[in-house]
């Protein structure tokens, strides 16, 4: 008679309180896997594929802080127009036009070009709108195409370290996407930038079969205990779900 197995169950995650230390995603399952969330005034970096949700995840972190926390908000965007991103995200439920009217949101697209004379200036407008709306949470999508303005990884690595440095002066909490290519997602590979983020979350896009499946991955978060397993994840109508129990691959 075959010998019988047994099928591990994952326990749920653990409820986390508020800390003053710690920036809610508002992604519950998340921010219990993070000890209640990303950590005050760090840089976190969110690398995946084409259509891994990196966007999405990253709005609806700017959404929550200023519905949830009243935690107003600047998105830096290289790749969508203002109008185009508020269309799409508005398919969440998510008014960012009425945030914005408010003067809870500033949304400017900007040009790697942009971003790099904002390091040389030290922050320039971007830093004269964080102190006149007392910016908390920043996501600047992405770094890709700024990446590219560097033809060694000795420059990558200091613009991407005098970037952070200039992020983490401002006293915000930040993420900034990058797209990488799923063989490097799922070998891990995410680059120079990933040693000068305080925190990397992994997002794949994995094609099996005929079908692609979503998972999260928390790297690494300097100064967390973070849970080790990969995630399921979804893009619901109400933008990113985590799941704290299944197999993912």
């Amino acid at each position: 008679m075959p010998k019988k197995t047994r099928k591990k169950i994952l326990k749920p995650l653990k409820k986390v309180s508020l800390d003053a230390d710690r920036v809610p995603t508002g992604i519950e399952v998340l921010d219990a896997a993070i000890e209640g969330g990303l950590e005050k005034n760090s840089v976190t970096f969110i690398a995946g594929s084409a259509g891994s949700g990196k966007s999405i995840f990253s709005a609806e972190f700017i959404y929550n802080g200023i519905t949830k926390y009243n935690e107003p908000g600047l998105y830096i965007c290289f790749e969508e127009k203002q109008q185009s991103f508020f269309r799409h995200m508005a398919r969440f439920g998510w008014d960012f036009e009425k945030l914005e009217k408010e003067k809870k949101l500033v949304f400017l697209e900007y040009t790697p070009e942009q971003v790099k004379k904002m390091i040389e200036e030290g922050g320039g407008t971007a830093e004269a709108i964080m102190t006149k709306l007392d910016i908390k949470r920043l996501v600047i999508d992405s770094v890709t195409a700024f990446s590219l303005l560097f033809k060694d990884e000795v420059s990558k690595k200091e613009a991407a370290l005098g970037l952070f440095e200039l992020l983490r002066s401002w006293n915000v909490t930040s993420i900034v996407t990058g797209e990488i290519d799923e063989e490097d997602i799922e070998s891990q590979k995410t680059g120079e930038i990933q040693f000068e983020a305080d925190a990397v979350i992994l997002l794949y896009f994995i094609k099996e079969q005929n079908i692609r499946k979503r998972a999260l991955e928390i790297l690494k978060m300097r100064g967390t205990k973070h849970a080790k397993r990969i995630f399921p994840m979804e893009i619901t109508n109400d933008g990113v779900e985590i799941s704290s129990s299944g197999a993912v691959f």
